[in-house]
């Protein structure tokens, strides 16, 4: 997918220039110079403390492999519930016809990128990562899916107002000092519509927390900020958007699958899995550990 980029950092809307080496990208306007490596746009402004740490962190992931290929060959379980978070995180957005194009930001290796290119949309995935984008093509490539890679931070896209139909984020804002930067720059470069699915704000985790189950700060250093539906829907209407959809479930797995997960992954356990998980969502979903708005462009009642 062709990509039309802009200055992150004056935001001029016009196409940047390729160097005579094609090494980096020049903006017209204020002189910035971007690099080009293997391929890839690095459209990150400079970067320091705590979002250094979290590049730094995706960057030297411990398994690039599982990461690369999740969900393909993880257990039963483990694969149906992202399925399930998938079907929760599009399922407001259904007018988006195929061929539509969307971001995702906060992308890391590709996994809901692939997700939404099965879908059939037309999908860029971005992350502050350069080792994040790298394992995005090179999903795209084992997986036979069209993905295009760009190094961007969410808080400064280097897209044009309104330039995607989509833009989609899956646990990435709560990595965010302050999330609603992020999400105003989502609803920046969305034409149509977004999606947001993030950790919500709940007793279910704040519980967990205290058992150990879910973290107050990430591996990287930062705080995991997690969010209402009521925050993301009020700022997403403050910026043009109705809310179609805005919804809590619970759902826990472990980012790489344990003996549990492999122990319920097959038979009857696999189905009373599925069904304990369905079940609880139906009756106490409304106190779910996770939240999902889906938005779209326009006022109440269109």
């Amino acid at each position: 997918m062709d990509v039309e980029l802009i200055c992150p950092g004056c935001r001029a809307e016009a196409p940047l220039g390729r160097s005579g080496d094609g090494s980096s990208l020049v903006c017209g306007s204020c002189g910035a110079r971007y690099l080009v490596v293997d391929g890839i746009p690095i459209m990150r402004l400079p970067t320091q403390g705590h979002k250094e740490s979290q590049a730094r962190f995706t960057d030297e992931e411990a398994d690039p492999e599982w990461e690369i290929n999740r969900p393909h060959g993880a257990p039963a379980l483990y694969s149906w519930l992202l399925e399930e978070k998938f079907r929760r995180s599009v399922r407001g957005l259904g007018a988006l016809p195929r061929g539509s194009t969307v971001l995702t930001v906060c992308g890391g290796s590709g996994l809901d990128a692939e997700f939404l290119a099965r879908h059939g949309f037309r999908v860029v995935s971005t992350d502050i990562s350069l080792a994040a984008a790298r394992r995005v093509r090179e999903r795209a490539r084992r997986f036979d899916v069209d993905i295009t890679a760009v190094v961007a931070d969410v808080e400064s896209l280097p897209f044009a107002d309104r330039s995607f139909d989509l833009v989609y984020v899956h646990d990435g804002l709560h990595h965010l000092e302050e999330p609603a930067v992020g999400l105003l720059e989502m609803a920046r470069v969305a034409a149509r519509g977004v999606s947001v699915n993030e950790p919500a704000r709940a007793a279910l985790t704040a519980a967990a927390v205290r058992l150990g189950l879910a973290l107050e700060r990430e591996e990287a250093g930062n705080r995991v900020a997690r969010l209402t539906t009521s925050d993301v829907a009020e700022l997403l209407g403050e910026n043009g958007f109705r809310t179609v959809t805005a919804t809590r479930f619970a759902m826990y797995y472990r980012h790489v699958p344990g003996r549990a997960m492999r122990a319920l992954s097959h038979g009857p356990a696999l189905w009373a899995a599925k069904g304990a998980v369905i079940g609880f969502n139906r009756l106490l979903g409304r106190l779910g550990n996770k939240l999902s708005v889906q938005a779209v462009r326009g006022p109440p009642g269109t």
